[in-house]
């Protein structure tokens, strides 16, 4: 009858103004992905044969498919801030049970632990004390402890000596005298730290000295530490010096051949006792415990002026929690105020066969269903999963003009079938009133 015809074209419009309007209310939602209304006919079908001449029974909802393509990326002033661009779902904890979503407006709880509004903890791969990253998925957490320090094992100089520069004498009667300039051709400077963090300037004297052939030249190198002899060096600041120091070999080519009889150029310092400003034992590890190898291997004497290349070494102090990093990659690094930084984790991501068979959970969250299928887990940027933008969400992809211009055919339809109503009546009406 016209009556169920226009009953279901009333309860199919409903519908679709109820999505229709949905999605108009989350335009602004971030992550949020609009849906539409399928539609399907109905019609009386017998067992054996749909008849001859068969009249449709009006309409039904076949489904509400869900649009999950991409939305915009816009900027925020937030590092925990995620946004994907591509494929892929965050994985949520909400306590014990796994959800999916593309809102990544992100931020920590009083326990460090990334959650978001919802207090739902982000999945992924956890790193280890040293920063390594391993296969192992879990709740992902900000530490927000000091970051130990660590002692200078490697010291590398790479500078080059001028090789016209004159031959100093360092004999007992003229010896080397790190206050007199004339004792010396070069020198330079730099910082290394001890096992507690301290930092102690290691100072390098260069003294060019008579060629030991036609085919090699020779070089002093007087090595201190806080003013204070250290490796090949015996004596004291305190009263006449006399120094042992380490010898440098150059080749006629200008390369180093070897430091201190060792062909690779490394020189390893393993007599210095780390002090205070006091010059007493300030308490870190000393002698072999404070070993570290001064690298020359890069070494030259060109005929050029003297120039430190590049000169660094592998400690430092401790340092304090300054800030966080997100990579394309979903790697989570911190940053120190010693200018260190070291990954805590990497955010995972999960892809689905059927990313439609997803079933809605609220909270801009998705749960795996049986037609979704199992979510494959991996890391961001890989495989057909989307690298993440930091500092960043994904809007809805909700069109507004399109939503608007929907309700419009949603509401004229409505209007449509409950004229079909309306005029069915008027028929019926007419009937009855005749004799």
């Amino acid at each position: 009858m016209a009556f169920n015809t226009g009953l279901s074209g009333l309860r199919a419009a409903a519908v679709d103004l109820d999505v229709t309007g949905n999605n108009i209310a989350n335009a602004s939602t971030v992550g949020f992905k609009g849906s539409r209304v399928q539609f399907g006919d109905l019609y009386a079908n017998g067992f054996l044969s749909s008849g001859s001449a068969p009249v449709g029974d009006g309409v039904n909802v076949q489904s509400v498919k869900q649009s999950f393509g991409q939305g915009n990326i816009s900027f925020t002033d937030s590092g925990l801030d995620l946004a994907i661009d591509g494929d892929g779902f965050f994985v949520l904890n909400n306590g014990g049970e796994l959800r999916y979503s593309r809102a990544g407006q992100f931020g920590t709880d009083k326990d460090g632990f990334v959650v978001n509004s919802q207090n739902m903890r982000v999945q992924g791969f956890v790193a280890d004390a040293a920063g390594n990253l391993s296969g192992i998925r879990d709740d992902l957490q900000i530490a927000s402890d000091n970051l130990a320090p660590q002692r200078t094992t490697n010291l590398r100089t790479d500078l080059n000596l001028d090789a016209r520069e004159q031959v100093l004498s360092t004999t007992p009667p003229s010896p080397f005298d790190p206050l007199d300039p004339t004792t010396y051709n070069h020198v330079t400077a730099t910082n290394i730290f001890d096992s507690l963090g301290n930092p102690h300037e290691v100072t390098q004297f260069y003294t060019k000295q008579d060629p030991a052939g036609g085919s090699q030249s020779n070089w002093l190198l007087h090595l201190q530490i806080d003013g204070e002899a250290v490796g090949g060096a015996t004596g004291s600041t305190t009263t006449p010096p006399n120094y042992v120091p380490y010898e440098l070999v150059f080749d006629q080519n200008g390369n180093l051949a070897t430091a201190n009889n060792n062909a690779n150029g490394v020189i390893s310092v393993d007599n210095w006792v780390p002090k205070d400003g006091d010059l007493n034992a300030n308490g870190a590890a000393s002698g072999v415990g404070a070993t570290f190898d001064l690298n020359l291997g890069s070494a030259t004497q060109y005929g050029n002026n003297f120039g430190v290349n590049d000169q660094r070494q592998d400690g430092y102090t401790t340092g304090r929690l300054s800030g966080l990093d997100v990579s394309q990659q979903g790697v989570i690094f911190a940053r120190y105020t010693n200018g260190q930084s070291k990954s805590l984790g990497q955010v995972a991501l999960a892809s689905f066969s059927n990313a439609n068979g997803l079933s809605p959970s609220g909270d801009t969250s998705w749960v795996e269903t049986f037609e979704s299928g199992q979510a494959v887990i991996g890391r961001p940027d890989t495989g057909t999963l989307g690298a993440i933008q930091a500092s960043s969400v994904e809007e809805s992809n909700v069109d507004l003009s399109a939503e608007l211009v929907n309700l419009i055919i949603a509401q004229r339809n409505y209007q449509a079938n409950a004229k079909t109503i309306e005029t069915s009546d008027a028929v019926t009406q007419t009937i009855i009133n005749l004799r």
